[in-house]
């Protein structure tokens, strides 16, 4: 090392946020539908805030993207990111099982 030369710093990587993909089919405006829209960007506030994607795809405007994911009942929503996918079908109003089931929070045994 020369003379008056500092060490160089290691550059630290600062960690990642977790990032999540959520997909939210729906069909049209229904009761159904319009609650776990709202109901999904109010969990998604509270605990992802920043953290995530969200892409609501409405089967009577795209009905081909049902194969897909394989989508057999609306509302659904899908989990893509992070992996495994999960599915959670309904009006998503039971925050508990929806955090749980989007492995947000873990399983209170």
């Amino acid at each position: 090392m020369a003379k008056g030369s500092k060490p160089a710093k290691k550059k630290t990587a600062k960690p990642k946020a977790k990032k999540w993909e959520l997909r939210l089919y729906i069909a049209g405006n229904t009761p159904k539908s319009i609650a776990a829209l709202a109901n999904l960007k109010k969990y998604c506030e509270q605990h992802l805030a920043g953290q995530y994607s969200l892409e609501v795809i409405d089967l009577l405007i795209q009905p081909q993207l049902a194969a897909g994911d394989q989508i057999f009942a609306v509302p659904t929503l899908v989990r893509k990111v992070p992996v495994p996918i999960r599915k959670i079908i309904g009006d998503l109003s039971n925050e508990e099982k929806v955090l749980v089931g989007l492995n947000i929070k873990p399983v209170n045994k």
